[in-house]
């Protein structure tokens, strides 16, 4: 029987306000039997912990700011996450990091924001759920002196060059990895790579309602994503791999498991 973690879905976003329950069930049935939801905001912290303590044992919640928002990061966040921190349904502290992408928040503020979230998770012996996109230096001075002071990292998400891929290997990351995997025009590189993530650092997440796999057949009717297609990233990543559905599904969720204790 597949057991699957999906890692990280968004399932406090509005755009599951209407069907939030029936997205569950479906991603139940379809063999995803416990799902970390995302906290990325002071809304989104404590509704991803609502949810998990409305799901005993099969969601558990992560507690952060993104650094999109990261200008919102006071002294109130602070104490919101570090609140949340304590409860045994949170499992992790971010989303947290860099992104100089789009940088919607000033650069200083983000790093900052990502410090402040650092300490928490250190206090806290939580692991860490990470952003990076655009921003790899910056993230790397920042996090590689942290580390050994963290209980574990994930690179959340990851889209990142094989340089990138082989440093967050080297530093002890765990590697997240998304339906960007089965989109064959941007997600080429990341098919190319992916068969050199070590089986027991190899993560796999929706990030639900983003980031549909483009390989689906048939097409959704929505292009809304959702945990219930978490087994097409991993049929993807085993091709990719030269591995079986069967034994990436399982390292997955057996890292996923010892990654956030569940």
């Amino acid at each position: 029987m597949i057991d699957l973690v999906d890692i990280g879905a968004n399932l406090a976003h509005d755009s599951f306000d209407a069907d939030r329950d029936a997205v569950l069930q479906r991603a139940f049935d379809a063999g995803v039997r416990r799902l970390v939801i995302t906290g990325s905001s002071y809304d989104s912290n404590a509704a991803a912990l609502a949810l998990a303590h409305a799901y005993p044992g099969q969601l558990f919640a992560t507690a952060g700011l993104h650094p999109h928002h990261a200008s919102d990061y006071d002294d109130r966040l602070d104490a919101q996450i570090r609140t949340l921190s304590s409860d045994p349904a949170c499992v992790a502290i971010g989303e947290c990091g860099l992104d100089y992408f789009r940088n919607f928040s000033p650069r200083d503020a983000q790093l900052d924001a990502f410090r402040r979230q650092l300490d928490i998770a250190e206090d806290a012996g939580k692991p860490v759920f990470l952003h990076q996109r655009d921003a790899h230096e910056d993230f790397i001075d920042v996090l590689e002196p942290r580390l050994p002071s963290l209980s574990r990292a994930v690179a959340h998400c990851f889209t990142g060059s094989a340089d990138e891929l082989r440093t967050y290997i080297n530093l002890g990351l765990y590697i997240g990895i998304t339906g960007w995997v089965c989109d064959e025009r941007r997600g080429k590189p990341l098919y190319d790579i992916v068969g050199d993530i070590p089986d027991d650092r190899l993560l796999v997440e929706t990030d639900a309602p983003y980031l549909l796999p483009r390989t689906l057949s048939p097409r959704p009717k929505t292009r809304r994503n959702e945990p219930a297609w978490l087994m097409e990233v991993v049929r993807v990543v085993a091709a990719a791999r030269g591995q079986s559905v069967e034994h990436v599904a399982g390292i997955t969720t057996a890292n996923a498991m010892r990654f956030f204790g569940l």
